[in-house]
């Protein structure tokens, strides 16, 4: 199965991509560690700040010599030049804030997924015109399920990926899963409190408590 695929699919099967970034290289490498103690067996690093790059080798090297499996995608791209140097660097699918179809064009120029970010109709046929099969759906807690369930009679080729703002409790997500989204996305799982109390943990149970809370609401909705 190509990369592109393969990630299309974990993504769905996971139901969740966790989104972080940390200024400390080694507090977001301890942080990939705990996600993948918990289940996840791939996360979104958000390239936010101005050691963003230099974290990201280093949580390349400790994906490809200790945790198997584990795909590690970029976000916040908004460049075509910073999506480049992080393929260069090992990314395995990149998430925009919006849509950039020459970061497009770059990721099927290497079989990458790249998930662009949509909020109107118009901005959804742009990402389905591109080719994307997954659009980010941002910011999701302002939209709302009912605005998938309202447009995704008009994108069937199209899965949504809601992200901002969703609390990881089974009423949230069961609103989000029963419209349909092939996952969810953001931050909620993993804290302020989290991140500088390094808490890895707690963040590897709730990763665990979340991926199982997933696949009962999923399992539910097939009745």
């Amino acid at each position: 199965m190509k990369l592109k695929s393969e990630l299309s699919e974990l993504i769905k099967e996971q139901g969740i991509v966790p989104l972080y970034y940390s200024s400390d290289a080694e507090v977001s490498i301890d942080l990939m560690r705990a996600l993948y103690a918990g289940g996840i067996r791939t996360t979104e690093y958000a390239d936010r700040g101005d050691r963003a790059l230099k974290n990201f080798r280093e949580m390349r090297k400790v994906c490809d010599a200790e945790l198997p499996g584990m795909r590690l995608g970029i976000g916040t791209i908004k460049t075509a030049e910073s999506a480049r140097i992080y393929i260069d660097e090992g990314a395995e699918f990149l998430v925009c804030p919006g849509i950039l179809e020459s970061v497009i064009e770059l990721s099927d120029k290497h079989d990458l997924l790249c998930v662009p970010g949509c909020m109107t109709p118009s901005e959804i046929i742009r990402a389905e015109t591109c080719g994307s099969k997954i659009v980010k759906l941002f910011p999701a807690n302002t939209l709302g399920p009912s605005y998938i369930e309202a447009v995704q009679a008009l994108f069937q080729d199209i899965v949504f990926l809601p992200t901002g703002g969703i609390e990881l409790n089974e009423d949230n997500l069961r609103s989000w899963f029963k419209v349909g989204v092939c996952a969810v996305g953001g931050s909620k799982m993993i804290t302020k409190d989290v991140i500088e109390n390094k808490r890895y943990d707690q963040l590897a149970a709730e990763s665990k408590r979340a991926l199982s809370l997933i696949h009962t609401i999923r399992e539910s909705l097939k009745n």
